[in-house]
């Protein structure tokens, strides 16, 4: 240990805490913002945070946590009254959540490696087999739709801009952007990498779609 780091005292709540995968720490945190939300609010939060840097889970999947969370005791839900057409059940987190979801993020273990799956990079390398102005449109498709994916993190930094108690998730929508532009330029460079293979006569055109600036 050098002088510089200081040993963290252990915290005997982490070592209580049930063993949940992250997706529940997830939806316990969405519920970690002011106010109570649905089923189904939650999930459109998820789509519009969550999914830029973890994953969006199924509507399914939320309630399923949720269950489970309300059986720990870490939320608590209450159902609509008659006066609403549609009865809905509104969740919120309770005191022992909060406190379990605090120990969860702050706790001892490594956070871990990022886990990479690029469906995209996987048919490059197989690309021997594929049709090259195929392979090079699959890249050009990537890089449009990895600029819609850039406008909905900017629009979701809009939207969270001057929320005093969003000031953690802007970082991370942040480095959602900054991610975003860095996979926009990975793609044209791979568009250009493709095109040095291509067959002499057909270099240096571009598939349709493929923009060549932000």
């Amino acid at each position: 240990m050098t002088s510089r780091q200081v040993p963290r005292k252990q915290d005997a709540r982490h070592d209580a805490l049930p063993q949940l995968p992250p997706t529940a720490w997830a939806v316990l945190g969405l519920l970690s913002f002011p106010g109570e939300r649905t089923g189904y609010e939650l999930k459109k939060w998820a789509d519009s945070s969550l999914r830029f840097f973890y994953w969006s889970p199924a509507l399914s999947q939320i309630y399923a946590e949720l269950r489970r969370l309300e059986t720990l005791g870490y939320v608590t839900s209450t159902r609509s009254g008659p006066e609403e057409p549609r009865a809905k059940r509104r969740y919120a987190i309770t005191g022992a959540g909060r406190g379990a979801l605090a120990a969860w993020a702050d706790g001892e273990e490594d956070a871990g490696p990022p886990v990479l799956k690029h469906p995209l990079v996987l048919r490059v390398w197989l690309g021997h087999l594929a049709d090259p102005a195929r392979l090079a449109e699959r890249v050009a498709d990537h890089v449009v739709r990895t600029q819609a994916a850039l406008d909905d993190v900017r629009e979701a930094m809009r939207r969270a801009e001057g929320v005093t108690e969003w000031a953690h998730p802007q970082v991370a929508l942040r480095w959602a952007e900054r991610q975003h532009l860095a996979e926009l330029e990975l793609a044209r460079a791979m568009l250009a990498d493709l095109d040095r293979l291509a067959p002499p006569g057909t270099r240096g055109q571009l598939p349709y779609g493929a923009p060549t600036d932000e």
